[in-house]
């Protein structure tokens, strides 16, 4: 079985899309399927199977590339290349390099499969569109008639995302399969245990971008009663690192927060002292797919607080209701601070269960599940 990974680049630095189809491809290749790569080559010369020169988007350029985005341009030779090799075409994203993929794929007879990892509300949150109803719908019509309904199985990361392709009238199967969690590294690893007088470290991870909404966790310093005790960890980088900068220090000045917030980007390595140290981890995100990244760290043993919305499927992972707070309020959420910082052995107690949540979104799984839907795929009937 040859399977064709179509990305724009498979080597960007900094999203999570890109960093989900390196360690799916790599896990299907010990799997068995044979996997070759379409994409442009990497920042640091790395060469996929079948490389495409770089797009440069007119005028948007620099902004996607602080999203941690790269584009490649459609060379049809590269691509009709790596079309005679594959028997199945994965599809990644559903953009301009996809719909040309997926019409020639489609002319050669080579079945296609996708996965939905963005909403357009993910792509255009960075120029201020995400709240554009019109637009959004406009966007999502385009990749389903000229990508998504011309492919066999259309994987959805979670349940609300299949539900929401279902209301919109995607026409492939619709089949739910998580990205997928590699085992944990930590083993014997539990809740960390705070040290009375000591600061509570409260951790959030993810882009510094609109959708990710750091600035509600900001917001809700205002309002916890625990804002003297707390110091504020926000691992990331991207375009909003300077208005997030801008609002910690005035937070400082005013005298709401008596500990500076830390900012830095990390390695895994650092992420996983981070949640060793961790009494609280905030996922404030108003668009996400999936949001594996919150359950990284929260099966290591830490209490979150997940934003609840229309858009974002995170608040699944969490085991209460204490654990969630509508997308955007900052109120509630500093109301859901208080509650778990006023208790230490409560939360303690509620850390310990998340210990073992990440075994039902075990990587193994996934694979498990991709490879059928592979097999599936080639034996479905054909796809306009």
């Amino acid at each position: 079985m040859n399977i064709l990974f179509v990305i724009n680049n498979l080597y960007s630095d900094g999203n999570g899309l890109c960093a989900s189809a390196r360690r799916t491809i790599g896990l299907l290749r010990e799997r068995g399927p044979e996997v070759r790569v379409l994409s442009a080559c990497g920042p640091d010369g790395q060469t996929p199977d079948y490389p495409l020169p770089d797009w440069h988007m007119p005028l948007f350029g620099p902004l996607v590339a602080r999203q941690g985005y790269r584009f490649a341009a459609r060379d049809k030779a590269v691509i009709r290349q790596a079309l005679e090799w594959a028997d199945l075409v994965h599809l990644e994203e559903p953009f301009f390099l996809q719909m040309t993929v997926c019409r020639m794929a489609r002319s050669m007879g080579v079945p296609c499969v996708a996965t939905y990892h963005l909403h357009p509300e993910n792509f255009f949150a960075s120029v201020g569109l995400q709240r554009s109803r019109y637009f959004n719908a406009a966007t999502l019509w385009v990749w389903r008639k000229y990508v998504y309904d011309h492919c066999a199985i259309v994987q959805c990361p979670t349940e609300r995302v299949r539900e929401r392709l279902a209301r919109r009238g995607f026409r492939a199967e619709l089949r739910v399969i998580s990205n997928g969690l590699l085992p944990e590294e930590r083993p014997g690893a539990g809740p960390h245990i705070h040290t009375p007088g000591e600061p509570y470290n409260i951790l959030c991870v993810g882009r510094y971008s609109e959708e990710k909404d750091q600035m509600t966790l900001l917001r809700a310093m205002e309002y916890t009663k625990h804002a003297h005790e707390i110091r504020l960890i926000l691992a990331g980088r991207g375009p909003k690192e300077e208005k997030l900068r801008a609002a910690a220090e005035k937070l400082c000045r005013d005298g709401v927060l008596t500990i500076p917030p830390v900012f830095g980007f990390y390695s895994a390595a650092g992420l996983e002292e981070l949640f060793a140290q961790a009494d609280l981890y905030i996922h404030c995100a108003t668009v996400e797919v999936e949001g594996l990244s919150c359950m990284e760290a929260v099966r290591t043993g830490i209490v979150p607080l997940i934003a609840d919305g229309p858009l974002t499927a995170t608040a699944q992972f969490a085991l209460s209701r204490e654990s969630r707070f509508p997308v955007g309020d900052a109120k509630a959420l500093a109301a859901g601070i208080d509650y778990w910082l006023s208790d230490d052995e409560a939360r303690r107690r509620e850390a310990a269960r998340y210990t073992a949540l990440g075994e039902q979104y075990a990587i193994a799984r996934s694979i498990d599940a991709l490879v059928q839907m592979y097999r599936d795929a080639l034996t479905a009937p054909g796809v306009r």
